[in-house]
């Protein structure tokens, strides 16, 4: 089997409700890229990379051209067997993880198709039949977030993230935590997320303010080391997520004590390929994982999902149903949330059946 065509699109992704995060990071209408790797036997595998703007070193407009350059790498190469021509490809672009990150994912669809199995079963096999997500909580007034935790615990969500430092207020932080604790009760997990935005002061005295409400922290800040701090400082428990992108920073994070969970996502490592590396080193050391992306819609949902139903219960903290944020919704035949759970596509490859109506004219064809 060979590579013969790359065909790209780009489609603005619209969140439901305007999504804030601290230090002005938002999500409106982000610009997802989605590619379709053909191949001579027939047999085609789609990937997905929606950089969020603001948030890590990736940008959409990047992927088509950096498609480009590793042409000669992928046309006319075998795509069975992801991570032999990953290999080439991260040698051919050193870097630039995001732009890895979809063509990884069509490989891994091409080789679940050809093999007449679910990614799941290629990923070390299926250990749950439905797995926890979480849901995240924009940052806007208290108020109006306890009532969305309110709704999403309703409907079955156990797991709430909380975004925080979109106002730069640290009061309005723990009046956040609060009501949202209040809210859902005792029991669910609640957690702060910062995405770096904030100081190791600033996320210190709110963490102390809410240490009593079984609270955990994500990523208040740019390093890990000041995560570590803060952990130290509030005695709460710690999330790392922008600063966990390859192993020598998973094993960073463990070490400084500061991991007690991570986020896992798909295109900060590069891929299903790396993922699933740094998956089986998070089993060893013993944290709690979130496998996901950064965000888009159905392929890197399906991606994340795969990899989270071959991951054993007590060693996945969650997974998130990213394109229920978003519309469209690329594959109508998509798993969606029930009772505050999902689970993986049962098809061959990702499982999924693009609906390429929905995709609109290929900014890009690379053959």
């Amino acid at each position: 089997m060979k590579i013969t065509r790359i065909t790209v699109w780009q489609i603005d992704l619209t969140s439901h409700a305007t999504y804030y995060m601290a230090a002005g990071k938002t999500c409106d209408t982000t610009a997802s890229i989605v590619i379709r790797i053909d191949t001579d036997s027939g047999i085609s595998g789609w990937g997905e990379v929606c950089p969020i703007p603001h948030y890590l070193p990736a940008y959409a407009g990047g992927v088509l051209p950096a498609l480009g350059e590793l042409a000669p790498v992928l046309i006319g190469a075998d795509p069975v067997g992801p991570e032999a021509l990953m290999a080439r490809c991260n040698a051919h672009l050193i870097g630039h993880p995001y732009v890895h990150s979809p063509i990884d994912i069509a490989l891994w669809d091409i080789t679940g198709k050809a093999a007449g199995l679910p990614l799941h079963a290629l990923l070390g096999g299926r250990r749950q039949a439905t797995l926890p997500l979480y849901h995240s909580i924009t940052c806007i007034a208290p108020e109006e977030m306890a009532d969305m935790a309110r709704a999403a615990k309703a409907s079955g969500i156990t797991q709430f993230q909380v975004k925080l430092g979109a106002d730069a207020d640290p009061e309005a932080d723990i009046a956040r935590l609060e009501q949202v604790r209040a809210a859902v009760g005792s029991g669910p997990l609640v957690y702060g997320d910062w995405n770096c935005g904030a100081t190791q002061l600033e996320a210190t005295r709110v963490g102390r303010a809410v240490r009593h409400l079984d609270i955990m922290l994500e990523q208040p800040c740019r390093t890990t080391a000041e995560c570590a701090a803060v952990k130290a400082a509030t005695g709460l428990p710690m999330k790392l997520d922008e600063t966990a992108h390859d192993t020598a920073s998973l094993l960073e994070g463990y070490n400084r004590g500061a991991m007690d969970a991570v986020a896992l996502k798909i295109s900060k490592f590069g891929g299903l390929s790396p993922l699933r590396r740094a998956r089986d080193l998070c089993l060893h050391l013993g944290a709690r994982m979130c496998i996901e992306c950064t965000w888009g819609s159905d392929i890197v949902t399906a991606a994340a999902l795969h990899l989270g139903a071959a991951t054993p219960a007590a060693n996945l903290l969650n997974v998130c149903d990213l394109s229920h944020y978003v519309a469209p919704r690329l594959a109508p035949d998509a798993p969606v949330r029930d009772q505050g759970r999902i689970a993986p596509p049962e098809g061959p490859g990702l499982g999924i059946d693009i609906d390429q109506d929905r995709l609109g004219t290929p900014i890009g064809i690379i053959d």
